[in-house]
C-alpha cells in the first residue's frame, strides 16, 4: 500500500490538475474552432440531429428526444446546457443564420426563457445542411465518443464560414471570445476574392466585408475600430439603435425605435427609459410604450410639446443601452491553440480547410468511382461471353466455387467475379449492355474530373469557388446593420436634463455650499445655517443651468454645475466640500467665486498670489473634466507659505492694479499678463520689498473712478484712480499709503468704485459688518492714510470691502 503513496506539494498538484482542466475547457468547451466556427456542444447537436435524420426535410421532433440523444451518445453534460445551446442556435436575434429550426416558444428579445424541452419541437435548419455536407466521405477526422461506443467528428466539413457568419461568445480559463455576426454574402464574396488573390490586403477584403451585420440591425459607428479589429483581432465600435422622430397632433413629437443594439434586452431598455421619465432625469418625456408585435419592433417615446427631440435622444444614447460599445475579441481554436483571429487569417484558415475537405472528398469519390469502373468493365466483358459464364456458374458447387472458377477460366478479378455471381438474372438483357457502357463513360469522365481536382490547383479552386457561389445564391440576405464612419460624440444639452429654475446659492469661506428653493430662502432668510465664524463668499439668486467656479487660497478650483449642487433647506448649513473632494486640505479656504453661463467659454480669469506672481487662464482650460471627486490646480504656488491673494474676471481692455500690504500700488495694462495654462505659476506682478506681500489685485474698467481702501489700523479712504499712473508689470509701484514712523499702515482690503453715490460693505475677521455711503466721506489724495472707521482691537481686521449690488431677492 505504501508503494502507491506519492508525496507531492499542493502547488504542484493544483498546477498540474488545473492546467489539464484549463486545456480541456479552452479546447473542448468555450471557444469555437476556426474552421467550422462551432463549439463542441454545438457541433455535437448538429451531428447527432443529422445522424438521427432530424433535418429540415423531415417533420419536427420533440426537442427532449434530440437532447437525450445528444447527451446519451456524444455530450456527457447536463441536459439544460445542451438545450440552452440548442435554443440559442435557433434564435434569429442572436445568430445571423439560425442553424436550428424550432417550433414553439424559443424565448424572445425581451429575455423571456424558452419553453421547456418537452414542449418544443426542433429540427436542423436548411443552412445546417451546408455545414454537414460531405461528412460521409471521410473528409474529417472521427474519434471515439466518451464511452467508446460510437464515433463523432472533431470538426464538421462546413461549406458555411460559420465563424464569421454567426459569430461567437464564450469565456474560458484565461481566454474570452467575442466575434460578431457578419453578412453571409459579404463573407463568401471576400472568400472568393481571397481564393483568387492570396496576397489580398485588408483594404481589398473590406471592399466586400463592410463590417459586422447584427441580426438585430442597428447602426455601427467607427470604421477605424472595425479596421483595427480586422487587422489585430481586437477593436471597439459603437452600436446604436435605429430611431426616427416624427410629428404627432398638437405640435408634439414622438421618437420611434425600430432596431436596438445587439444582445440588448428590449424589456430592460424600455424599463430604463421609463425610469428616466418617472425620475424626471430629462425634461419632456410624456410616455414610453412598447408597441412591438409580429410585424416588427417598435418602442415609442412620446414627447411633451416644445420638447427637444434631438436633445432627449442624445441623453438616452448616453444614459441607456440605446447606444453601447461593442468590443471585438476574436479568439478561436486554430491547430489546437487559442489564437487572435484577424479577418485575413480567419478567411484563409477557412479556405485552407475547404481545400483539405474537397481534396479528401475527391480522393474518396475517386476511389469509389474507380472501384465501380472496374466492376462495370468486368460486367461488360461478361456480357460478351455470357453463355460461357452462365455455364461455368451452373457447373460450380457453390458461390465461392463459382467465383473462383470465373477468376481461373476468364481472368476476372475477385471483385469482378463476385459482382457477376451476385448479378440478378433480370439484368442479363440486351438493353443493359448500353446502360453499362453509358455508366462506364460517365465514370471515366468523373474520374478524370476528380483526378484533375486532385492534381491541379486551378481545378480545386474552381470547385471551392462554385460551392461558395452556390451558398450565396441559396442563402444570401440583405445587410441589416448600417455602418457610419465616425463615432458621434454625445454632448448632453443641459437644457434637456436640467429644469430651468431660479434658486438661492450660498458658498462659505470654510467650504460649505448649498442651493435652496426661493421659497425656503424667503421663509428663513435670516437664518442661513452657517457657523458664526464662517464668512459668506457668495450669496445670490442663480439659475440651475449656470455653473459655479469656487477658487481656494491654495490655488485650486472647485467646479460645480448649479443643478448638481445638493439642495438643502436655507436654515441648514449645506454640504462641505471635504465630503466629496478627496484632495481638500483642512487649511484650505474659499477666497472667491463666480457664476458663469458656459464652462467652455474662452473668457479669462486673473489670479494673483501673495508672493507677487500673476497669471491669466481661460475658463475652458481651468474647468476639469472629472470634477466630482477632486478639485483642479489653477495656479501653482512657488512656496509653501504663498497663497492666492485675488481672483477676478479680466479682459484685454482692463487695467490691473496690484496692491502690496506695505502701501504700494502698481497699475499696468491687462494684456501685459500672458494667458497660460491652468497648472502654472504665472509671471512677476510687482517687485516686493523684504517681508512684503500682495494684499489685493483689482481689475479696472473705464468706468471705475475711485479706489476705496481700508487699512490694518481701521482707517478708510477713497481717492481718484487716475492719480495712480500707468506703469509696467514687475515694477515697484506708487505709494497709496504714507509711511509713518510711529504707526505701521498696511492695506487690508480694497475695491474699485464707479461713482461717489455707491454704498459699500466692509467685513472683518470677527464677522462684523459696516455699511457706509461713499458720499459721507471726503475724497482723499493718493498717499493719504484715511480717517478712522473701525477699531481693530474690538471690531477685528477688515477682510473685504465691496460695492453693494442688491438683486431682486435682496
Amino acid at each position: 500500500m505504501a508503494d502507491r503513496i506519492t508525496e507531492l506539494s499542493l502547488e504542484a498538484v493544483m498546477g498540474e490538475r488545473f492546467g489539464r482542466y484549463s486545456k480541456y475547457i479552452i479546447q473542448e468547451r468555450a471557444l469555437p474552432d476556426i474552421r467550422d466556427g462551432l463549439k463542441p456542444v454545438q457541433r455535437r447537436i448538429l451531428y447527432a440531429m443529422d445522424q438521427d435524420s432530424n433535418t429540415y426535410d423531415h417533420p419536427y421532433r420533440k426537442s427532449a428526444k434530440a437532447v437525450g440523444n445528444i447527451m446519451g451518445n456524444y455530450h456527457p453534460h447536463g441536459d439544460s446546457s445542451i438545450y440552452e445551446a440548442m435554443v440559442r442556435l435557433s434564435q434569429d436575434w442572436k445568430v445571423r443564420e439560425p442553424l436550428i429550426d424550432m417550433n414553439g416558444n424559443n424565448g424572445s428579445v425581451d429575455n423571456d426563457p424558452a419553453a421547456a424541452m418537452r414542449y418544443t419541437e426542433s429540427r436542423l435548419a436548411k443552412v445546417s445542411g451546408e455545414i454537414l455536407k460531405d461528412l460521409a466521405q471521410d473528409t474529417v477526422e472521427m474519434v471515439l465518443n466518451f464511452d467508446d461506443t460510437t464515433y463523432e467528428p472533431t470538426v464538421l466539413p462546413s461549406r458555411l464560414p460559420n465563424l464569421f457568419v454567426n459569430g461567437a461568445t464564450g469565456i474560458s480559463a484565461g481566454y474570452a471570445t467575442d466575434i460578431p455576426p457578419h453578412n453571409l454574402k459579404e463573407i463568401n464574396e471576400a472568400l472568393i476574392y481571397l481564393l483568387d488573390h492570396p496576397e489580398a490586403s485588408l483594404a481589398e477584403l473590406m471592399k466586400f466585408v463592410k463590417g459586422p451585420d447584427f441580426p438585430t440591425g442597428g447602426i455601427i459607428q467607427g470604421l477605424d475600430g472595425i479596421k483595427q479589429a480586422y487587422e489585430t483581432g481586437r477593436g471597439r465600435v459603437v452600436v446604436r439603435a435605429k430611431t426616427e422622430v416624427s410629428p404627432l397632433k398638437g405640435g408634439k413629437q414622438k421618437i420611434e425605435i425600430t432596431e436596438i443594439p445587439y444582445e440588448v434586452v428590449k424589456s430592460n431598455l424600455v424599463a430604463k427609459i421609463d425610469a428616466i421619465r418617472l425620475n424626471k432625469e430629462v425634461a419632456g418625456i410624456s410616455e414610453v410604450r412598447d408597441e412591438s408585435d409580429r410585424e416588427g419592433m417598435s418602442i415609442v417615446i412620446e414627447l411633451a410639446k416644445d420638447a427637444s427631440a434631438d436633445g432627449i435622444l442624445t441623453y438616452l444614447f448616453k444614459k441607456t443601452d440605446l447606444q453601447i460599445s461593442y468590443n471585438f475579441n476574436m479568439v478561436a481554436i486554430h491547430d489546437q491553440r487559442p489564437v487572435l483571429v484577424t479577418l485575413q487569417n480567419g478567411l484563409q484558415a477557412f479556405l485552407d480547410f475547404r481545400k483539405d475537405v474537397v481534396l479528401k472528398r475527391s480522393a474518396y469519390d475517386l476511389k469509389k468511382a474507380q472501384a465501380r469502373q472496374h466492376i462495370v468493365e468486368g460486367l461488360i466483358r461478361m456480357l460478351s461471353i455470357l453463355d460461357e459464364v452462365v455455364s461455368t456458374i451452373r457447373s460450380s458447387k457453390n458461390r465461392k466455387d463459382a467465383t473462383q472458377n470465373l477468376m481461373d477460366k476468364f481472368d476476372f478479378t475477385k471483385a469482378q467475379a463476385e459482382a457477376i455471381v451476385t448479378l440478378q438474372l433480370y439484368r442479363l438483357t440486351n438493353t443493359d449492355v448500353t446502360q453499362l457502357q453509358d455508366e462506364h463513360d460517365a465514370l471515366a469522365k468523373k474520374i478524370a474530373e476528380l483526378q484533375k481536382i486532385l492534381n491541379e490547383t486551378s481545378a480545386l479552386h474552381d470547385v471551392i469557388r462554385k460551392e461558395l457561389q452556390e451558398v450565396i445564391d441559396e442563402y444570401a440576405t440583405p445587410r441589416l446593420t448600417e455602418i457610419e464612419k465616425e463615432i458621434e460624440s454625445l454632448v448632453i444639452d443641459t437644457a434637456v436634463t436640467v429644469p430651468d429654475e431660479s434658486v438661492r446659492l450660498l458658498l462659505s469661506q470654510n467650504g460649505y455650499v448649498k442651493r435652496s428653493s426661493l421659497r425656503s430662502f424667503k421663509a428663513s432668510a435670516e437664518e442661513n445655517g452657517l457657523a458664526d465664524d464662517d464668512p459668506i463668499i457668495m450669496e445670490q439668486t442663480v439659475n440651475t443651468t449656470e455653473h459655479l467656479l469656487a477658487f481656494t487660497n491654495m490655488g485650486n478650483l472647485i467646479y460645480r454645475p448649479i443643478y448638481e449642487i445638493s439642495e438643502f433647506k436655507w436654515k441648514e448649513p449645506g454640504e462641505h466640500f471635504s465630503q466629496t473632494l478627496s484632495n481638500w486640505d483642512p487649511e484650505e479656504a474659499i477666497i472667491a467665486a463666480m457664476v458663469i453661463k458656459d464652462p467652455a467659454a474662452k473668457d479669462t480669469v486673473l489670479l494673483a498670489s501673495t508672493d507677487g506672481y500673476i497669471k491669466r487662464s481661460e475658463i475652458v482650460d481651468m474647468v476639469p473634466k472629472s470634477y466630482k471627486k477632486k478639485s483642479a490646480t489653477v495656479m501653482k504656488l512657488k512656496s509653501d507659505a504663498a497663497r492666492v491673494a485675488a481672483v477676478a474676471p479680466v479682459s484685454d481692455d482692463n487695467d490691473v492694479l496690484v496692491l502690496a500690504k506695505a502701501g504700494l500700488g502698481l497699475r499696468f495694462k491687462a494684456d501685459e499678463v500672458p494667458t497660460v495654462g491652468a497648472r502654472t505659476a504665472g509671471v512677476k506682478a510687482i517687485k516686493l520689498g523684504d517681508g512684503d506681500s500682495v494684499a489685493d489685485v483689482l481689475t479696472l474698467s473705464e468706468k471705475d473712478t475711485y479706489l476705496a481702501l481700508v487699512t490694518n489700523q481701521g482707517t478708510f479712504k477713497y481717492s481718484r484712480l487716475d492719480e495712480i499712473s500707468d506703469s509696467h508689470r514687475a515694477n515697484k509701484g506708487l505709494q497709496v499709503l504714507s509711511p509713518r514712523k510711529t504707526v505701521d499702515y498696511a492695506v487690508a482690503a480694497a475695491t474699485a468704485v464707479e461713482d461717489d453715490q455707491a454704498a459699500l460693505r466692509i467685513e472683518t475677521d470677527r464677522m462684523k459688518t459696516f455699511d457706509i455711503q461713499l458720499q459721507d466721506h471726503s475724497l482723499s489724495n493718493r498717499t493719504a492714510n484715511g480717517s478712522a472707521l473701525l477699531d481693530p482691537s474690538s471690531d477685528g481686521q477688515a477682510t473685504s470691502i465691496k460695492v453693494l449690488e442688491l438683486d431682486a431677492e435682496d
